[in-house]
């Protein structure tokens, strides 16, 4: 790679937050004049005592800027939780999504912005001038988008929030379908589209490829970009063997009708990959039109992740290379 690259990624929550954190400790050495957008999904995002709280963006803003919570992988380090302690003595709900404390300042921060006119972007970018995570990081839309699970259990068939099916339920409920609320309306947030547009390398990371990049993919006009752009794609399988690297996006899947495997998810992806990054276990796969190159992905370690974000990387330059 020359100076100055550009790389996008398309990112959820938790599996994200820790490549992007890999990618850049690889950049630092490679190309330490790299610039990284991060275009985030925010159909995880969901109003609680009337706090806009957005998991996936503050994962990766935490992550990235040394905040977060590194045995959970989301929320603040150090987080302490009076004030959800607070609510439970007045008996209010929900009780089931952990706010903690520290965490409950940025979300008054957002909801004041937001309530003064600002959008979901100028927001973001506000947050990250004390973060500072090393990347631009973009919301998909400025638009209002939740994620709604169907599920139908002793209560009977109903709507809940995906946080509540995904948190309190913890999928066990299946899910009938998995419907992203508000996607038809949204538009891709100021420069996401540029940002695909004119990219060196589009990576996409080990994310649920239904609810975070299938969100993302869902908002008018960025599937077409990513199509279009002449960058190399490279997305890296969130499965290993038949079975979800962390989290349950098997459940996921299951909504959707889709089996749990790295060639199934890759072809979720299809007329947008150019390369592929599987397990050492699905070494078999095989897509059409699609480098496929196998190695280990459990992000075990910083070390660990560094390697796998320094192969897609290298997947990108022999996708071009072989472009001529």
């Amino acid at each position: 790679m020359g100076e100055e690259v550009d790389v996008t990624v398309l990112a959820g929550g938790i599996g994200a937050a820790r490549f992007l954190r890999g990618l850049l400790a690889e950049l630092a050495e490679r190309d330490p004049a790299a610039r990284v957008t991060v275009i985030g999904n925010t159909a995880d995002d969901i109003t609680l005592f009337g706090l806009r709280v957005c998991p996936d963006l503050d994962t990766v803003m935490y992550t990235l800027g040394g905040g977060v919570h590194e045995g959970q992988g989301w929320g603040r380090a150090g987080e302490t939780f009076a004030v959800q302690d607070e609510l439970a003595a007045y008996g209010m709900q929900p009780q089931w999504f952990g706010l903690g404390d520290r965490d409950v300042a940025t979300h008054i921060v957002r909801t004041q912005m937001m309530a003064a006119g600002y959008p979901l972007s100028a927001v973001t970018e506000a947050l990250c001038t004390r973060w500072q995570p090393g990347v631009r990081l973009l919301p998909m839309t400025d638009e209002r988008v939740e994620t709604h699970v169907v599920v139908e259990d002793d209560e009977g068939r109903r709507a809940v929030h995906f946080q509540e099916w995904w948190i309190r339920l913890r999928a066990a409920v299946p899910a009938r379908s998995i419907v992203p609320i508000g996607i038809e309306d949204a538009r891709p947030a100021p420069g996401v589209l540029d940002a695909i547009a004119s990219a060196d390398v589009v990576l996409l990371p080990p994310s649920n490829p239904v609810v975070s990049i299938g969100t993302i993919l869902a908002v008018p006009g960025i599937r077409d970009a990513l199509a279009a752009t002449p960058a190399p794609v490279v997305g890296v399988s969130p499965i290993i063997g038949g079975a979800p690297v962390r989290g349950m996006a098997d459940a996921c899947l299951a909504a959707i009708g889709v089996e749990t495997s790295a060639a199934a998810v890759g072809r979720l992806y299809t007329g947008l990959l150019d390369g592929w990054l599987v397990d050492d276990a699905d070494a078999g796969v095989a897509l059409d039109g699609v480098v496929v190159r196998a190695r280990p992905l459990l992000m075990r370690d910083p070390a660990a992740t560094r390697a796998i974000a320094a192969a897609a990387l290298d997947l990108a330059a022999d996708i071009v290379a072989a472009r001529g």
